[in-house]
């Protein structure tokens, strides 16, 4: 697979997935692939549904702004099995498959990991919901809080009618309650090669309520961030549950961090396909996760 350097040695390839979402506004992307190819490493971004693309040519491939992924699921999870029968696929296709449904979540809790309490309600299913708090509704596939909306108790008629909306359009929704101290920032801790890398706190999305609003904005007001033991115990903890094939730790994942009433932390969500891993905001980063490509 790989070609030849100068001086005959070996030139690893590898390619960046994203797509035509990815190509526009992940702004990492040409600085990833020019930070590879510094390193020695032939490297490219290319679409996931390129056609006629020679994924066999590489000696890897990275999942990294496939951001569009959701509203083409199983057209996804086929190129990922696909491509992984042929090369080294980051993250591998059994990872993305579980990753691409917040179902992962039931067995996080069930593993005795701490997450913001989920129900899932299947189409078909009862569409009613609890009384009392406020709760938020959204798909179980889903990204950057797509088709997602915080609901009022006195908004529980239109919170049941967006989980009727979801079942209409055969997804799955889920339920949880809005977490009150998400105010004090949602944490999202990056691992690269299964080493924690850095941390960012951002700004509450739901700002408002009663409304899907599909242009927020995913990632307001970021900050560093430092987390604490019990965050980084938390996010260990969730990761320990996930499984590749050959053991191996995952070239990437961020973890996403909310406070409960009590200040402990809790799961959010896991993002192990293409999350946004803020690499240009970490002194380091960028260099980290090139490092973690080259020892693939």
């Amino acid at each position: 697979m790989a070609r030849t350097g100068a001086g005959g040695s070996a030139m690893r390839r590898v390619a960046l997935a994203t797509d035509g979402f990815g190509r526009e506004h992940d702004a990492e992307l040409p600085l990833l692939v020019a930070a590879l190819r510094a390193r020695g490493i032939d490297a490219e971004a290319v679409g996931w549904d390129e056609a006629g693309y020679d994924w066999a040519a590489q000696d890897a491939v990275v999942i990294r702004s496939t951001w569009e992924y959701t509203r083409r699921l199983p057209e996804f999870l086929t190129w990922a099995d696909r491509v992984a029968a042929v090369t080294a696929l980051h993250s591998p296709a059994r990872v993305v498959r579980w990753n691409s449904d917040k179902t992962y979540l039931a067995e996080l809790t069930a593993r005795g990991v701490a997450t913001v309490p989920t129900r899932f309600i299947a189409p078909g299913e009862d569409a009613r919901l609890p009384e009392h708090g406020e709760i938020v509704v959204k798909p179980s596939v889903s990204a950057g809080a797509r088709n997602s909306a915080r609901y009022t108790e006195e908004q529980r008629d239109a919170a049941e009618a967006h989980v009727r909306l979801l079942h209409a359009d055969g997804e799955t929704a889920m339920v949880q309650p809005y977490m009150e101290r998400i105010v004090e920032g949602e944490r999202a801790l990056v691992f690269l090669g299964g080493e924690f890398s850095h941390a960012m706190r951002k700004g509450p999305v739901l700002t408002d309520t009663g409304r899907v609003d599909n242009e927020r904005v995913p990632h307001p007001d970021l900050i560093a961030h430092v987390p604490d033991a019990a965050e980084r115990a938390v996010a260990a903890a969730a990761l320990a549950v996930v499984k590749t094939p050959a053991g191996d730790p995952l070239l990437y994942a961020r973890v996403d961090l909310a406070l409960a009433r009590d200040g402990s932390p809790v799961v959010m969500e896991l993002e192990l396909i293409e999350p946004n891993l803020f690499l240009t905001t970490a002194e380091g980063a960028v260099e980290r996760f090139v490092e973690a490509v080259a020892r693939l």
